[in-house]
């Protein structure tokens, strides 16, 4: 049960103080405890929203106001056979399953994937996976590990019913691997749509499917959804990447390394520049939403020994200066995170992410908080 934090005000602090450091120390206090309120006063809904699924979910906002979510449905970090499905909620509480994205091969999952509507309002899901089937480069390799998939384009015109697959996509440079589709499918001014992809380079392919580096792109279809084209770079070493349309020719993007870098293009993606570094390390995996008030949440999992959850934060200055975080779950695992936001037309924002293990649940499954917009604004705070 939420227990009710007092008010400031009716907190007695006895505190005296005779030199400037005693004056700063008592102006620190006041700030914990209106931080401390801040965060207790947060009106946050749970909800254990898919059970036994690891998830990794993609919202998806849809005309009807409803919510798609895109995740692997399986209670496996992807070491079995399983597939993309996607589930739908009037308004994040109750989701019921609507269909599968793609229909696996034998011994094989489709389990990565970025989701979102094309111009004309179908859904489109782009997904890659894993085969456990023996490659002839390599010996046998650990299960569903043998190499990873070339990846799909999947449309859906019935809001997730029923879909079609097109098995076609840009081959991976040579010496790696295929491409892995991450986050959000976003429009750009210019009508195209866009996402971001990561792929990794091997080892050494004809001994292992390892990996040694990662790199992450940007690709754009201009024909609503159909093809793609490799155009820009975005992270030189960055993997899982969340992209946001600023207008005009902007973008940004959050890439996950040992934590969340910026990067910043200003020409439609054929270039990017580092920005700056918004987490700590081992907070990884955000996705980058514009609220209704024109400011920006970033929400993010969070794999620190002994504060795993999923965390949420403002900016009002596009990545500049943040609020403090808002945690939206405690978990009892660091296998958690991949959190997606979306905003619903009343304004409540829903927030979905995947856990092993939670306060709330000891199972894999796509866990969901339905909370409202911190009032704080970015400027107030620090830049990370």
């Amino acid at each position: 049960m939420r227990r009710d934090p007092l008010p400031i005000s009716a907190v007695k602090i006895e505190f005296f103080y005779r030199t400037p450091f005693d004056h700063l120390m008592k102006i620190l206090l006041f700030g914990l405890f209106a931080f401390w309120h801040q965060l207790l006063s947060q009106d946050i809904q749970r909800f254990v929203a898919v059970d036994n699924v690891c998830a990794w979910p993609a919202l998806t906002l849809l005309a009807d106001g409803s919510i798609n979510a895109t995740l692997f449905a399986q209670p496996s970090h992807g070491r079995v056979a399983g597939t993309v499905d996607v589930w739908n909620s009037p308004d994040g509480q109750f989701w019921q399953k609507r269909g599968i994205t793609a229909p696996n091969d034998p011994s094989t999952n489709r389990m990565n994937h970025a989701a979102g509507l094309a111009k004309n309002s179908d859904l489109i899901v782009l997904c890659s996976g894993w085969t456990d089937v023996k490659q002839p480069q390599r010996p046998k390799q650990s299960p569903f590990r043998d190499d990873i998939l070339p990846l799909w384009v999947c449309r859906s015109s019935n809001g997730g019913a029923t879909w079609t697959q097109i098995k076609d996509f840009p081959a991976p440079d040579l010496g790696w691997t295929h491409y892995i589709p991450f986050g959000d499918i976003k429009k750009g001014v210019d009508g195209s749509l866009y996402v971001s992809c990561y792929s990794g380079e091997f080892i050494d392919p004809t001994k292992s499917f390892e990996t040694k580096s990662f790199r992450a792109w940007f690709f754009r279809s201009t024909d609503d959804g159909k093809t793609w084209q490799r155009i820009g770079l975005i992270s030189p070493t960055g993997s899982e990447t969340a992209i946001l349309h600023l207008g005009e020719q902007r973008w940004l993007a959050a890439s996950r390394e040992i934590a969340l870098v910026f990067f910043i293009s200003k020409d439609d993606g054929a270039t990017w520049s580092s920005s700056n570094r918004v987490t700590e390390k081992d907070e990884v995996n955000g996705h980058l939403l514009r609220l209704q008030d024109g400011r920006i949440l970033l929400s993010y999992g969070n794999r620190i020994k002994g504060q795993t959850g999923v965390l949420a934060k403002i900016t009002a200055d596009e990545g500049k200066t943040w609020t403090q975080p808002t945690r939206l779950v405690t978990t009892l695992s660091a296998d958690c995170g991949y959190p997606s936001t979306v905003q619903r037309a009343d304004g409540k924002l829903v927030t979905a992410w995947y856990s092993k293990a939670s306060e709330d649940h000891n199972r894999y499954h796509m866990g969901v908080a339905v909370w409202d917009v911190p009032s704080l604004l970015g400027r107030e705070l620090s830049s990370r």
